[in-house]
């Protein structure tokens, strides 16, 4: 009789919290770049501590694959100069399908693409090194991408709801660089603020993407999350490193620049998890 009380008596919060099954992939602030050492080992370059890896050790989700790669395209068939080698996100989709890790079990996705297939690095590049009118021009031909990259975006979704039907699928943005009233190396803050308009004009259109896409995935804004926090800023969320000069006297930039650095992943992870209150998916 004691015993039956005692069993009883043990509350319902005592048993283990269920854990959804948890895919990622995308590109590079998937894969955690900024987070620490960039290890330059494979093509599909990760980095340990980014904002996939936060979520995966609160206890309230089960990682199961994180398929996203630095600089990973959303298609191999973009115009955009790049790299063969790394999987793009059509790749990582039939990868994590043929594996069995994006299926009918997974709960939750996560992914961050589109900056890559409208080349922002070269932007990022002339913007910085050359004239207003040449980053000015760079950024016009980058909006140009904008329609090949989101029909590029709307292919991965839905093929990603095709192999996770019961997956709510979260598409994080991507933060402003900036803050124009804030010096930095000596840049016109007309250019700082051509560069935050042109990354907010790729989050609308990630946006408006996501949401015509058919597939109930949700675009998950996260300016607001870094006001305060620029690569210019007092308290910086996003990694930056000068560039330095190689033996040919060129320029040479870490590969971390402008990517969310420990703080910023920790907020990225903070964004995920209250946008898709992995609790609520289980069922």
């Amino acid at each position: 009789m004691a015993l039956a009380w005692g069993a009883a008596g043990v509350p319902a919060e005592a048993a283990p919290a269920a854990k959804v099954d948890y895919v990622a992939l995308g590109d590079s602030y998937t894969a955690g770049t900024g987070a620490g050492p960039f290890p330059a080992l494979t093509p599909c370059i990760q980095t340990p501590g980014g904002y996939v890896d936060v979520v995966g050790k609160t206890g309230r989700v089960n990682l199961v694959a994180n398929a996203a790669c630095h600089g990973a395209l959303l298609t191999q068939g973009s115009l955009i100069p790049h790299d063969p080698l790394i999987p793009s996100v059509e790749q990582q989709i039939d990868r994590l399908v043929a594996s069995g890790a994006l299926s009918g079990n997974t709960k939750l996705v996560s992914i961050t693409a589109g900056a890559n297939d409208v080349g922002v690095t070269g932007v990022l590049v002339t913007c910085l090194t050359q004239s207003s009118a040449s980053c000015l021009a760079s950024i016009q031909a980058s909006a140009a991408a904008f329609p090949a990259m989101q029909a590029d975006l709307v292919t991965a979704l839905r093929r990603i709801h095709a192999a996770a039907p019961n997956a709510e699928i979260v598409v994080p943005g991507y933060p402003r660089l900036f803050d124009p009233a804030i010096p930095f190396a000596a840049i016109d803050p007309a250019v700082l603020g051509a560069i935050d308009a042109a990354v907010i004009a790729l989050n609308s259109s990630i946006w408006a993407t996501v949401a015509a896409s058919g597939t109930g995935a949700m675009f998950v804004d996260a300016t607001q999350q870094f006001v305060g926090h620029e690569v210019n800023s007092a308290d910086p969320w996003i990694f930056f490193s000068p560039p330095t000069l190689d033996s040919t006297a060129s320029l040479v930039f870490d590969p971390r620049n402008f990517h969310p650095n420990k703080e910023g992943h920790r907020a990225y992870a903070s964004l995920l998890l209250e946008a898709a209150k992995p609790a609520q998916l289980v069922h």
